[in-house]
């Protein structure tokens, strides 16, 4: 087994990533260390086999660490001490690439508690008092496919044109068989990979920097939850396809403008597999508890994008819904007084 626990050299004290400065930082003396020339603790082999049964022990207090087989990155539940677990991080475990935080955690909450004021719909005191049962720092395992498409597509096309000559109105209907071949490539389309989180939140959480992906180093996860991948990427290809599936329909239908109406006879694509890029994303997940009810938030991490459901006043729906109709009422009303109508 191999827990990293990166102690201050100055104090002795646990260090962590800032978000801020992008640096390992020591939040008792405040020394700061460039990740890039950090030794990787990970360079060593080790004899980990997944699915073994591994007790950890925190390098700061002794006590046992006990997590679900996925996790890879915890904190002590006895000391708060950031632990990574190292030998769930390599091998075929090992991520090529992640995007480090760059939203702290004070600026996560303030940013939910401003989006939940922004919700008008919301009901009373939603944000008046302290039910937010939790707040954590998530690097969630995403795969990155890069999808080479090959279409094919036969489709019957008309072109209808009318005219007048004399008493008589005339209209032309042209046909036409319609033919395209199409290389259309996407590339870095996320899909996550872990049994633990929604699909559909993590999508709306998208598109996240790719530009600032970095070579993975175990520091950045320091402080962190992190999570290995419940599937492969082979497992998700499926997935992977049927995410870009839409994009694809709309490009062909943007290749055979011009014509009245396209029935597609033939649509054929071929999308080989490759090897998709296993790396962490950063997300911010709140748990919220209102009327027992438990409600769940996400924020990326890098762009402060917050997605998920707020509970929804019924009255205030109603009284939206009033409103509004009570305007066009009132604009129905003048444009008749305009008109030379009445008022009532």
């Amino acid at each position: 087994m191999q827990v990293i626990d990166y102690k201050c050299p100055n104090c002795g004290s646990s260090m962590v990533f800032d978000s801020e400065t992008g640096m390992l930082t020591c939040q008792s003396c405040g020394r700061k260390d460039n990740i890039e020339q950090h030794a990787d603790p990970l360079a060593a082999p080790n004899s980990y086999a997944e699915g073994e049964a591994v007790e950890y022990h925190c390098k700061s207090c002794g006590a046992i660490v006990i997590t679900d087989a996925e996790t890879t990155a915890t904190v002590c539940s006895f000391c708060g001490s950031p632990i990574v677990l190292g030998d769930r991080l390599t091998g075929k475990l090992a991520p090529v690439k992640v995007i480090p935080f760059a939203i702290s955690k004070e600026e996560a909450m303030a940013a939910f508690r401003k989006w939940c004021r922004n919700g008008r719909l919301t009901p009373n005191g939603f944000m008046t008092a302290d039910r937010v049962k939790g707040i954590t720092g998530m690097y969630v395992p995403f795969w990155l496919y890069d999808l080479n498409n090959h279409i094919e597509v036969q489709a019957h096309g008309t072109k209808v044109r009318s005219y007048r000559q004399g008493d008589y109105q005339y209209t032309e209907t042209s046909h036409f068989e319609v033919y395209r071949k199409i290389r259309l490539d996407y590339r870095n389309v996320p899909i996550d990979a872990s049994v633990k989180m929604n699909d559909e939140l993590m999508d709306k959480l998208e598109p996240f920097p790719y530009e600032q992906l970095k070579s993975f180093k175990t520091p950045y996860l320091a402080g962190f939850l992190a999570e290995k991948y419940s599937y492969t990427d082979e497992e998700l290809f499926p997935r992977a396809k049927q995410k870009i599936s839409a994009f694809i329909d709309a490009y062909i239908r943007s290749t055979m403008s011009g014509y009245s109406t396209v029935t597609n006879t033939s649509k054929q694509i071929d999308t080989p597999f490759q090897p998709a890029d296993y790396v962490l994303l950063p997300v911010w997940v709140v748990h919220y508890d209102y009327k027992r009810l438990a409600y769940t938030f996400a924020m990326n991490g890098q762009t402060g994008k917050v997605v998920g459901k707020p509970p929804i006043s019924k009255a205030k729906v109603s009284a939206w819904f009033a409103g509004v109709a009570g305007i066009s009422f009132l604009g129905m009303k003048l444009l008749a007084v305009l008109s030379g109508g009445g008022l009532w």
